[in-house]
């Protein structure tokens, strides 16, 4: 299916993965004045997630989620890789932290998309660290995540792992960019609506096909395919 779609559209299969709880949120509140991460899904489920990540070529998130949670959005799979994995940060306003742990983990694998000038001092810090910045154009003051997905086929990207928060999510889907999706779902009940899966989805979203089901440990995951992926679309 990877294959089929980048024969056909020169684009990446977008697989878009999200892990929330019952009531379709991707936090739990935080209790008290911990800063710990508060895992919503299983250690079975997060090794599936790097087994995720191991069958793509890129991995791709918004600026948000890195400055929320200062990831380092790498493949711990252990598996021997087709490529090295592409970290992927779309940063409009290319608010990305010098210090922070992906740029100071980056080695000729972290691709960032902005709308901002890459001749600012910010910019060539980032790329004194070794960040390959990408200037594109925006739409709705965004990213546009249509260009850039052609920008990573045309570095022959086969296959894309979107994992992003609701604002991303809900864009790449609105855009009809999405192929496939992975759900985690945690047997947990958060209570609050502050991190929806996905937010201002702009269109009628089509059912899902080839819809499976699996469990890992005590959440289970949902997949299924938006579009299919062997034809043009």
């Amino acid at each position: 299916a990877t294959n089929s779609k980048f024969i056909l559209t020169k684009r990446p299969m977008v697989t878009l993965k999200s892990a929330m709880t019952l009531d379709g949120q991707l936090s739990l509140p935080r209790c008290g004045k911990s800063t710990a991460r508060n895992w919503i899904t299983s250690e079975e489920s997060r090794a599936e997630v790097h087994r995720l990540r191991h069958g793509s070529d890129a991995l791709l998130t918004g600026i948000g989620t890195v400055l929320t949670d200062n990831p380092v959005l790498t493949d711990r799979s252990g598996l021997p890789r087709r490529r090295r994995l592409l970290r992927v940060i779309l940063d409009s306003r290319l608010r990305m932290e010098p210090k922070s742990r992906i740029v100071k983990t980056a080695d000729d694998d972290l691709l960032v998309f902005t709308l901002a000038p890459l001749t600012s001092p910010k910019a060539r810090k980032l790329q004194d660290a070794g960040v390959a910045l990408v200037r594109v154009k925006g739409k709705n003051g965004r990213v546009n995540i249509s260009e850039a997905l052609e920008e990573l086929g045309r570095r022959e990207i086969l296959s894309v792992l979107l994992e992003a928060g609701g604002r991303l999510n809900g864009a790449a889907l609105s855009d009809g960019l999405v192929d496939k999706l992975v759900l985690f779902y945690a047997p947990k009940i958060a209570g609050e609506t502050r991190g929806p899966f996905a937010v201002e989805v702009s269109t009628k979203l089509p059912l899902l096909h080839g819809v499976s089901l699996r469990q890992f440990g005590p959440d289970f995951a949902v997949e299924g395919y938006l579009h299919d992926v062997y034809r043009n679309h």
